[in-house]
């Protein structure tokens, strides 16, 4: 019965999966590896910040601005100056200024000079920002206002209308004020105050729009000291100011806001480390940038440019982007460039890295960015100065570089473990192939050295190998040839013994008779009778080997012709029923002609083997069957009878020599098993076949010759 299960190749194709672990393990090791490089990132990147801190130490001159002696900014009061790109065109339209929209602050009731809890945005509110381009500061006005007073025409005055004043702190220290007041929409330029004389320095456009009114405006830088404030005034009727709404106090000098302006001293020394591939900022003691260098999704840090110089575009990294790569990015990310950056045009900068880095202590930090796409190293270290911390160095660089070597590595790692695993398991397949090879060729060796039977028709030929299996090969063809050899000395034991009994036999039987006429006494007569009887027996069974004996060599020798089976059964069948007229006999013969091939005269003996076998077992009173019919392109003779069933382990042994399976105690006729051997005899002779089998309901046993019929 064919049983499942997995043979030896497919076993060592199972057991090669466990090469997909490979992989596993060389992500975990990348892996580490990453977590390290990152390590060494974050410190090369504290060590970036600590040598541009090192140029920027002990040099107070660049950080002196009104902030840095005050404890706190307040954003909307004190104003930062952002780095604006291009140009402004002055002309009264907010579209330069559209990149910065995010940049500008709301101004609204809070800022009124007078508090009025019941204040309307719709009467006045604003949205203001000052930029830095070339040597001109720019600040914006959009205002919002329900009712737009101008400088009424021919007025001496310039204060009692919708205005816009300015104050300034000069280099000098000295406060200044300047008004802005026109008659029409166009182009403007400021009062200086008290004296109302045009100051041309200030430049600017006015504009009417729906909601209220744009104004422009253009100073140079070297008129700005470090403090600046604006306030839009409101007047409705003319006769009282409605609102007065400011960035400061600008009155007082004391009260005004800050303005803060990138440094170009510091951003000329950390322009130099633009090419350390991170974004460079520093920072006053108030979080607010004073300069910045680089951008964020340049700085990859110093793994990119490495990476980039050993780009290779040959047949096999053509064949890794079109086929491997998009196998292994099914598990790698790529490092993306158009992440989202916050900080980009930022006034200040917050962070618990630069909180510690401003108390003296550098830092780092990690993040990710808003759309979670790329990791950004963040690390600050502390700008000294008498003492004290004027500042803070900031670089930042994300893991992309990093993560562009760790891909790099797993592409290559992938590809070696890739070219292993299928190295690994053709090689295996092959070698368990050729293992399974050579076992199922001994397999096929040891089925055909022994028949069904169990008689050792052939030998094993020696293997030269010197492998287990080989040693296996040798030890299976010495049992072979010494269970061969043992075999031929059983099938030739009954030749032997009945020749070697026969002469001792003579012996003993001719002086049995001599005794018997010598002797007077009847109970020594009784006693030669016995013995007469038993070497009678031991007689018959000689003759039974002999028979036995002599056919084999009557087969081996005699020539096979062609008979029809139908009349030599039918003949048979005839005798019988007159040499055995107490038996009952159910017959069921062919009536067309059977031809076969080998010897009419054997068949028929191994008729009388068959029948004389059912005599001895069938129950008394049974019938005994007796069959011939056609099946195909063979016939099959089967002999029945009523008996009990064959033993279960019997099988095939019962046709071997000197195997019987009748009860000792109720045989009254010697017996060496030799009648059903003969019979097999026979049939191997006519390259037939003959089993013995138990009926379907148990109640007695049927021999079945199956032989092939010749076709005319």
């Amino acid at each position: 019965m064919a049983r499942f299960g997995l043979g030896l190749r497919s076993k060592v194709i199972v057991l090669s999966c466990f090469l997909f672990v490979l992989p596993w393990l060389g992500y975990e090791y990348v892996w580490e590896m990453e977590k390290y490089l990152r390590k060494g990132q974050e410190k090369t990147l504290v060590g970036t910040t600590r040598a541009l801190a090192t140029a920027l130490h002990e040099r107070p001159a660049l950080f002196e601005n009104a902030s840095q002696f005050t404890d706190k900014v307040e954003k909307g009061r004190d104003l930062y100056a952002y780095s604006i790109d291009n140009a402004i065109r002055l002309d009264g339209e907010l579209g330069d200024w559209q990149p910065y929209q995010e940049l500008m602050w709301q101004y609204h009731g809070q800022y009124l000079s007078t508090p009025n809890p019941e204040h309307d945005n719709a009467d006045l509110s604003f949205r203001h920002m000052v930029g830095k381009y070339g040597n001109y500061l720019y600040a914006v006005f959009a205002v919002r206002d329900d009712i737009v007073r101008y400088r009424p025409k021919n007025a001496l005055g310039v204060s009692r209308n919708d205005h816009l004043k300015i104050a300034i702190k000069t280099p000098q220290g000295e406060l200044t004020n300047y008004i802005i007041a026109t008659r029409e929409d166009g182009w403007v330029n400021a009062f200086e105050l008290p004296s109302l004389q045009p100051y041309t320095q200030i430049q600017g456009y006015f504009r009417r729009t729906a909601q209220g009114y744009n104004i422009e405006l253009r100073m140079p830088l070297n008129m700005l000291g470090n403090k600046l404030g604006f306030a839009i005034s409101d007047w409705d009727d003319g006769q009282q100011q409605r609102h007065l709404m400011a960035t400061s106090n600008v009155h007082d000098a004391n009260r005004l806001g800050t303005v803060l302006l990138p440094s170009p001293e510091i951003k000329r020394i950390i322009k130099g480390m633009g090419h350390s591939g991170s974004r460079i900022w520093v920072v006053d003691k108030h979080h607010r940038v004073l300069a910045q260098s680089g951008t964020i999704q340049h700085a990859d840090g110093v793994w990119a440019s490495s990476l980039q110089e050993n780009e290779q575009q040959g047949a096999w990294q053509r064949f890794e982007e079109r086929f491997l790569h998009p196998l292994y990015y099914k598990i790698l990310t790529r490092p993306p460039s158009d992440f989202l950056d916050t900080l980009h045009d930022v006034a200040a900068l917050e962070g618990s890295h630069i909180a510690n880095a401003l108390k003296g202590k550098p830092a780092s930090n990690w993040r990710l960015t808003p759309d979670n796409k790329a990791v950004i190293l963040s690390a600050a270290y502390p700008i000294w100065g008498d003492d004290q911390v004027l500042g803070a160095v900031i670089a930042e660089e994300t893991t992309n570089g990093v993560r562009t070597l760790r891909n790099k590595a797993l592409e290559k790692l992938f590809n070696v473990i890739l070219a292993v695993m299928f190295i690994g398991t053709i090689s295996l397949f092959f070698f368990a192939s050729r293992i399974s090879s050579r076992i199922r060729r001994l397999r096929d060796s040891a089925e055909q050295a022994i028949d069904e039977q169990g008689r050792v028709r052939g030998t094993l030929t020696l293997s030269k190998d010197s492998d287990e299996i080989g040693d296996l090969s040798r030890s299976f063809a010495n049992i072979v040839n010494r269970l061969g050899g043992y075999t031929h000395y059983l099938e030739n034991m009954s030749s032997r013994l009945s020749h070697e009994l026969r002469t001792p036999v003579a012996v003993v039987r001719s002086s049995l008779e001599n005794l018997q006429m010598i002797a007077t006494e009847p109970q020594q007569q009784k006693y030669l009778t016995r013995a007469q009887e038993g070497v009678n027996r031991l007689n018959k069974l000689i003759t039974t080997m002999s028979e036995a004996t002599r056919l084999e060599q009557s087969i081996s020798t005699a020539k096979k012709e062609h008979y029809d089976l139908q009349q030599v059964v039918h003949g048979c069948m005839q005798g019988y029923q007159f040499a055995y007229p107490q038996a009952h006999f159910d017959i069921n013969i062919s009536d067309s002609a059977i031809p076969v091939e080998g010897s009419a005269d054997f068949l028929a003996q191994l008729l009388d083997k068959l029948i004389n076998n059912a005599l001895e077992f069938a129950y008394e009173g049974s019938a005994i069957g007796v069959s011939l019919e056609r099946q195909a392109q063979h016939a099959v003779l089967q002999v029945s009878n009523q008996d009990p069933a064959l033993p279960a382990d019997i099988g095939e042994h019962i046709f071997d020599s000197m195997v019987s399976v009748r009860e000792q105690d109720k045989q009254q006729q010697p017996h060496l098993g030799l009648g059903l051997y003969v019979a097999r005899l026979i049939a191997d002779y006519h390259q037939a076949q003959i089993k013995a089998e138990n009926l379907a309901d148990g109640s007695g046993v049927v021999f079945s010759l199956t032989i092939k019929i010749i076709q005319d």
